[in-house]
């Protein structure tokens, strides 16, 4: 091998360590991201990337649309939403952010939207999309994107109340036909779904049952698997099953890892600043760096090989509001 074969090569496996280490966040610790201005503080949000820009919606009470520059480090505001929607999980479809499946009201008899939601960035305008069909009604439930498809995981019917399903479902967003698709193994709600290749991964979340005084404490430890190929459903071995047990945490896919960030039980007062992370290929499990502010209810985006989270609540609950920003970094 000449010396430039050499070098050449020192380079590629540089790269493909630092990706590596990138993935499994080894190396890398949050912190606080200092902008020119704050948000409006929320919980029960959503947190998305959309044309480069990171936008914050919804939440319990009428808030504004709140916009980050990460070049400018500065956030706007845009429109605030025709009503009141929390408990989403926040999707990007051709660069339209779309709320399926939201709350709205208050606690404990939150009622679920009876249409979709949709915020248009680049025109700053709140339009409604088609009806959800009055049998799949719910919120808190798993989102996510495969083609020209939403796949709506689970949720609850009634508020924090009782209600739970495990049902799944696809819209598609060009013909506005809504699918029922095969029940999850078990009911579960404040959760984020995730989509690595066709398979939907359900981890953390929890039964919410204001009804017998278990709001927070029915969690749900299994790892529910969704091919999405063949309307099939495969829970995770013992071995796999989540390390901390924990409800409105955030979740995404970086590369083959599962990463679940923050959360609420009734383990503790203050919301979780843990970070799991779940080898998808082996199914095991090791921490990850903890987050500066324990947080729940948000979302996490991860852009340009970067994850960051905002807003949420800083305990159980909904007190206080936070407005923060913090991003994973080396």
């Amino acid at each position: 091998m000449t010396i430039k074969h050499t070098v050449q090569f020192l380079l590629l496996f540089s790269m493909v360590f630092f990706l590596f280490q990138c993935k499994s966040l080894e190396g890398f610790k949050w912190e606080q991201v200092e902008t020119n201005n704050l948000p409006s503080a929320r919980h029960e949000c959503g947190f998305v990337e959309a044309n480069g820009l990171f936008y914050l919606i919804g939440g319990r009470g009428l808030k504004p649309v709140d916009i980050y520059n990460i070049k400018t480090e500065k956030w706007t505001q845009g429109a605030k939403p025709p009503i009141e929607i929390h408990h989403f999980q926040a999707v990007n479809y051709n660069n339209n952010i779309y709320v399926i499946g939201a709350m709205t009201g208050k606690y404990p008899h939150e009622t679920p939207l009876d249409k979709i939601l949709i915020y248009k960035p680049i025109e700053d305008l709140w339009i409604w999309g088609d009806t959800i069909p009055e049998s799949r009604r719910r919120g808190s439930a798993g989102i996510v994107i495969k083609d020209d498809f939403a796949y709506i995981i689970c949720g609850i019917t009634d508020g924090h109340w009782e209600g739970h399903v495990p049902w799944a479902d696809t819209y598609n967003f060009k013909t506005g036909k809504w699918t029922v698709l095969t029940n999850a193994p078990r009911a579960r709600d404040h959760f984020q779904a995730a989509i690595h290749n066709n398979n939907i991964y359900c981890a953390s979340g929890r039964n919410s049952s204001a009804k017998t005084n278990e709001t927070f404490n029915l969690t749900i430890p299994e790892i529910d698997v969704y091919d999405i190929e063949k309307d099939e459903w495969v829970t995770l071995s013992e071995a796999s099953k989540i390390i901390t047990q924990r409800a409105g945490a955030s979740t995404i896919i970086n590369g083959g890892n599962l990463i679940i960030i923050g959360g609420e039980s009734a383990s503790q007062k203050t919301a979780h600043n843990d970070v799991e992370i779940m080898d998808i290929k082996s199914g095991s499990w090791k921490d990850g760096p903890k987050l500066t502010t324990g947080r729940h209810g948000t979302q996490a985006i991860l852009y340009e090989n970067t994850i960051y989270t905002a807003a949420g609540s800083g305990n159980r609950g909904g007190k206080p509001e936070l407005s923060s920003l913090e991003a994973c970094l080396r």
